[in-house]
């Protein structure tokens, strides 16, 4: 293989991704006294942080003093059906009350209570007034905030798009990674003693979805091919409240900010619904819920005329709304010529979050290969079978921090042998390049990226959706693996410099990658729990509930393999009670017996 020149860059922490969690992570890993280089391919401030609007779920007990972080806590496992990674859980419902005023202290712009302090709003699934809001615009907020703080942070640098397509080994230890910068295809290296992750989730292999371009899996499948495990890839999150027209809005978030004001939902029939789905919790009912429960009443052609159902909020009143909700405001107009206070909205399902992710412990977000961190949703543990409404937003802030200072310590201590071998080097390079063939034409010759992005969305749209069963599973693996045969022969004409088509070559690999992960792990899950939902498997089975799915690579095979979660322990336990929502019965079946036994066996 020929090695071709490539631009080296060296520094003690290199953060792959600039949104909340890796602003956070890079301020931490700065303070730490380290050199850190922070990686992003779009632009500083473009996020898909921005889309997380309604709030940053925190138990500050500013309007409702019956909140606390165990309730918080006890909230978070039982809508995570307890699959949760529960040190993950009990450190981040500890510490996002500190983050919030953190990020309160560095200039952050809340709402406020009529004597000052930070307003909370309800959300889905938590047990009192929890969210922390700027608005409906708290992710742009936290953006904005994170970024101030971070270009006057001494030590780090912003590296605007560049594409990072490979983690650089040393040994079995991370030290680098490689990529090219999109604006001129010049590759280049990141000397360093260790990565961070922080590259967000993945939603552009599903056709309807809220994510942004970005949203490729480029972590996760970096992770992966280095051999780091992923963790219960199979929950993926369909938000409840999407766009559903016109066409070009498909898919775009309807904020759950607009239910916690109070926003009613109604299907074609002018039926509010969700008192029959879940009559306590209504439109207030976790996403899973209220996302299946939209999904049947379209399936029993009582959906509107778009294939959705009505989200109204006209009852609460043109000014309310316009303070509270200027964005929906704003964004059904622009998109839909919809006004909102006059009219009611149209929503339904659109993939927004993974609950799944790299594997990490809890404490320093330390992956399973020596020097790779990862945070925020590239991370898995926190959510377990299904995230609550604004956990996302504390999420990125506690576990940045977490990361970036863990992966600091590393990069000081068992980090500064920072070798590069040229030969992986060369054969990234070599991968890279085989899809151009430096022509104008070239494109026929081979394989289109788009085309290929088009069937995995529809496999995965139809297939590996919102509902699921074995027959559609294994459809889609099929198509996958068709797939990925035929994207070794992706062709693209034209040269390196601004080619959006070679970007989609990578792309389509990483999403590939992500999308295999995701179907073998919902096959292995035989029960419907959380987001997965198995119409061959509706009930939950016990000794599933007990265990995480964790992919791991074996060569050129990927194995997934159940994992035993490590029970609650006892001081912990008692919490669960906390919640409004807390039913013994209703515990997935079989945990309590089963972590019981579990802690016995091991004691």
């Amino acid at each position: 293989m020929t090695l071709e020149p490539y631009d080296t860059l060296d520094c003690d922490v290199l953060v792959i991704g600039a949104g909340g969690a890796g602003m956070r992570a890079a301020i931490a890993a700065a303070e730490a006294g380290c050199s850190v280089a922070v990686v992003t391919k779009s632009l500083l401030g473009k996020a898909h942080t921005v889309m997380a609007e309604g709030g940053i779920a925190a138990g500050l007990a500013n309007v409702d003093a019956r909140d606390s972080w165990e309730v918080h806590f006890a909230d978070t496992m039982l809508g995570g059906q307890l699959l949760n990674n529960w040190r993950m859980v009990e450190l981040y419902a500890h510490e996002v009350i500190d983050r919030v005023y953190e990020l309160e202290r560095w200039g952050g712009l809340f709402d406020r209570t009529d004597d000052g302090r930070i307003m909370q709003r309800a959300f889905g699934a938590h047990s009192w007034k929890r969210l922390c809001h700027v608005g409906d615009r708290t992710g742009l907020e936290l953006i904005r905030t994170l970024q101030d703080k971070l270009v006057h942070t001494p030590r780090a640098e912003v590296h605007m798009e560049y594409a990072l397509t490979s983690l650089i080994k040393s040994g079995d230890r991370v030290c680098g990674a490689m990529g090219y910068r999109r604006s001129d295809g010049r590759f280049v290296a990141f000397r360093c003693g260790a990565v961070v992750l922080a590259s967000g989730g993945w939603g552009r292999m599903y056709r309807e979805t809220s994510n942004s371009w970005e949203g490729t899996g480029d972590g996760a499948a970096m992770a992966y091919e280095a051999g780091a495990e992923l963790l219960d890839m199979e929950f993926v999150q369909f938000h409840p409240t999407g766009m559903v027209w016109p066409p070009g809005a498909r898919g775009i978030l309807v904020t759950e900010a607009v239910r916690g004001e109070g926003g009613l939902l109604y299907n074609a029939e002018g039926k509010r619904f969700m008192l029959e789905y879940d009559p306590v919790k209504k439109e207030l009912s976790s996403r899973d819920v209220v996302a299946r429960s939209i999904y049947e009443e379209v399936k029993a052609g009582r959906g509107t005329p778009h294939g959705g159902a009505y989200l109204d909020v006209r009852h609460l009143g043109a000014e309310q709304v316009r303070k509270k909700l200027p964005s929906m405001v704003e964004q059904f107009h622009a998109l839909a010529s919809v006004d909102i206070t006059r009219e009611p909205m149209e929503v339904g399902p659109t993939i927004h979050y993974t609950m799944g992710g790299v594997r990490v412990e809890a404490e320093t977000g330390a992956a399973t290969v020596p020097g790779l961190y990862a945070g925020g949703e590239v991370a898995g543990g926190l959510h377990g079978a299904n995230r609550l409404g604004g956990n996302s937003l504390g999420d990125i802030l506690v576990f940045g921090k977490r990361t970036g200072e863990a992966a600091a310590e590393y990069a000081r201590t068992r980090g500064t042998k920072r070798h590069i071998d040229e030969r992986l080097v060369a054969a990234e390079q070599a991968a890279l390049l085989r899809p151009l063939d430096g022509s104008d034409d070239g494109a026929s010759a081979g394989e289109n990226p788009y085309k290929l992005h088009e069937e995995l969305q529809a496999a995965m749209q139809d297939d590996a959706g919102i509902g699921r069963s074995e027959e559609s599973l294994q459809r889609a693996l099929a198509a996958i693996l068709e797939l990925r045969e035929r994207s070794m022969r992706m062709h693209v004409g034209g040269g390196r410099p601004l080619n959006p088509g070679w970007h989609t070559c990578r792309d389509v690999t990483n999403m590939l990658t992500i999308s295999e992960s995701i179907v073998r792990s919902a096959i292995e899950r035989r029960e419907s729990r959380g987001s997965q939902w198995r119409f061959d498997h509706l009930e939950q089975d016990a000794e599933l509930g007990t265990v995480n799915m964790v992919t791991r690579r074996d060569g050129a095979t990927m194995r997934v393999e159940r994992v035993p979660i490590d029970p609650l322990p006892d001081r912990l336990r008692p919490l669960l009670q906390r919640s409004r929502f807390y039913d013994a019965a209703k515990l997935p079946k079989g945990y309590l017996t089963a972590a019981a036994a579990r802690a016995g066996a091991a004691s």
